[in-house]
């Protein structure tokens, strides 16, 4: 795929952050979008801005999670648009808790979004994919992909299920000579709402948090579109977004295990300048 003209593009989570610069990147290279997301006003806004772009868009409401809703809308978009070129499974959520204080309500929630939505979006669209004869599915984990993060249990397990799950997808289309490309994207700090969005902590935690994030990350939204639909058109198994992605992505492969003690000391060391220790 060395260009996106005419190309149908799906993804999810398109209503804000990563999702709708994607959809707009693609909107300014001449792909037809279908676009979807469960903020129909988000979703509404974005949809807006790419065909003021001139692009041929449709927005779904869409919850990812639903399987039967994800089927129906594989089937769907495939009717309207007559093929299926593209698909990014971005949409995803954030939970900050430890194992002790996360509930298993909140933790089958993330799954159900991060993990659920990417098995449930490439099951629905690989079919369709296979048959465009020039397809390529995009799956979003994450550096915390890369390594564990105290109190992001439950999105490490959803983001190394992505990794694993994914990888494993990319050797199947190689062996079975299927003429589709897989990547698995790991991006670094994205200026999003995600940490704002998040469930865990209080309200005013919450806020503390997501001020901090965006401190820290490195990369908008727009850069790390731009990065990913390079990474497609090169057929990148692996698309890192942002420098921190590739220290991460270095930790574990320098340091082994020995990675998680110092992980550990600069948690409890941020607790404590919480004054929650």
């Amino acid at each position: 795929m060395k260009n996106f003209a005419h190309r149908v593009a799906v993804v999810t989570g398109a209503g804000s952050g990563l999702g709708r610069a994607l959809a707009l990147a693609l909107a300014g290279r001449g792909a037809r979008l279908a676009l979807s997301d469960v903020d129909t006003d988000g979703l509404a806004g974005t949809v807006a801005s790419a065909d003021g772009l001139g692009a041929e868009v449709r927005g779904y409401e869409l919850d990812v999670a639903d399987r039967a809703a994800v089927l129906a809308h594989a089937e769907e978009v495939a009717a309207e648009f007559g093929r299926v070129n593209l698909v990014v499974n971005n949409a995803g959520v954030a939970l900050g808790a430890t194992v002790e204080e996360m509930s298993f309500e909140d933790f089958d929630w993330l799954m159900g979004i991060n993990l659920g939505g990417v098995v449930n979006g490439t099951k629905a669209f690989l079919p369709h994919l296979i048959a465009s004869g020039d397809g390529h599915l995009v799956n979003v984990s994450s550096v915390f992909g890369f390594i564990g993060v105290p109190s992001q249990s439950a999105y490490n397990a959803a983001k190394f299920a992505v990794r694993g799950f994914t990888e494993a997808l990319r050797e199947e289309m190689l062996a079975a000579r299927h003429p589709v490309g897989v990547s698995c994207v790991h991006p670094g700090g994205i200026k999003t709402d995600i940490v704002r969005n998040a469930r865990g902590g209080a309200g005013g935690d919450r806020e503390s948090a997501a001020a901090g994030f965006d401190k820290i990350a490195m990369t908008t939204p727009e850069r790390a579109a731009r990065t990913i639909l390079r990474g497609v058109q090169r057929r990148s198994a692996r698309i890192l977004i942002g420098p921190d992605a590739y220290l991460f992505d270095a930790m574990p492969r320098v340091l082994g295990s020995a990675y998680q003690r110092p992980v550990a000391t600069l948690a409890r060391f941020g607790r404590k300048r919480a004054g929650l220790e």
